[in-house]
């Protein structure tokens, strides 16, 4: 990436967390979601593009919410730094320890073996009393090396954390993707036979991009958790994972910046439906999602790609 590139993205995250603080609270909030959410999604989208769909992303979401939620209320650790290293730690650990069975399957099986992990948290927090049941539990205001803002001030810390990890996790995503790694993933999605007679080993491929996956998924809930103050068993639910899976879908896995632009676009979308339908928004969901897949297949950042195809080139 040159220097000029470097310099706009470093332009654009600043002017990004201007406008972000600048908003109303409750605009602030919803932005801040969907940052937290586009992580999740931008992890999803390293496996889609190995031809991996996962259903169980909710897994690592309610770990990372749920360790930061923890850390706060029964270790007094409120250090945002601290959580989302233990956060994403405990997730990569898990992580590793599933997919050395989760990321010998392909298809359905992968899709469907995901989501069974994802589920068998969910009853497990259910079922925990200690930990508020179906209800959940709150989470303190984080800090950030000592400084402990006040509820309004946490809100906006978490916010500039968010912006910052969305474009630093960003442009590592984009390097990935550019790199030998990175280009072996949709080798496996073509012809992943092809591939192991030319020495590469697919099971590492898909295991590395699943465990990336979970730490990204971790970050955007621990982002979730610390934002609204509060985790549930929901977090874990198989529709917050078909959640993910609707957004990547409707930004597309033609570039990193596709699931963050998406997720911010749901989260208004939805906001929105909610405001108009409050008992049928789903429905308008539904309708948002059948007109990008008859009309965009490959997503919103098609439309980018076809601007990009159409400008006219300089003559040699």
């Amino acid at each position: 990436m040159s220097k000029r590139s470097l310099a706009l993205l470093l332009i654009l995250g600043v002017a990004t967390l201007v406008g972000g603080l600048l908003l109303p609270n409750w605009m602030s909030y919803l932005f801040t979601i969907a940052m937290g959410k586009g992580l999740v999604v931008l992890g999803l989208v390293l496996l889609m593009r190995a031809g991996l769909v996962s259903f169980g992303q909710g897994l690592y979401y309610c770990l990372g919410a749920y360790v930061a939620g923890m850390l706060t209320q029964f270790a007094e650790v409120t250090d945002v730094l601290l959580i989302l290293l233990a956060s994403v730690s405990f997730s990569v650990v898990i992580a590793a320890i599933i997919g050395l069975l989760l990321c010998r399957y392909r298809e359905i099986f992968f899709a469907m073996f995901s989501m069974a992990f994802s589920m068998i948290l969910y009853g497990l927090l259910v079922r925990n009393q200690v930990l508020g049941s179906t209800d959940g539990f709150n989470v303190a205001n984080p800090s950030l090396l000592g400084w402990a803002p006040g509820p309004e001030g946490a809100s906006n810390l978490v916010l500039a954390v968010a912006v910052l990890l969305v474009f630093t996790l960003g442009i590592l995503a984009w390097r990935y993707l550019k790199s030998l790694s990175g280009y072996a993933g949709e080798a496996v999605r073509e012809n992943e036979i092809r591939l192991e007679y030319l020495g590469g080993s697919v099971f590492k491929i898909i295991y590395v991009k699943y465990i990336i996956a979970a730490g990204l998924a971790a970050i955007g809930g621990t982002v979730t958790a610390l934002v609204s103050g509060h985790v549930d068993p929901e977090m874990a639910y198989w529709t917050t994972s078909g959640e993910f899976v609707f957004i990547a879908l409707m930004g597309g896995t033609g570039h990193v910046a596709a699931p963050i632009i998406a997720a911010v676009l749901f989260e208004s979308l939805r906001t929105y439906a909610s405001a108009v339908a409050p008992y049928t928004w789903q429905m308008i969901l539904g309708f948002a999602l059948l007109a990008i897949i008859l009309f965009l297949p490959s997503g919103l950042w098609s439309l980018v790609e076809r601007f990009q195809n159409k400008k006219p080139r300089k003559a040699p």
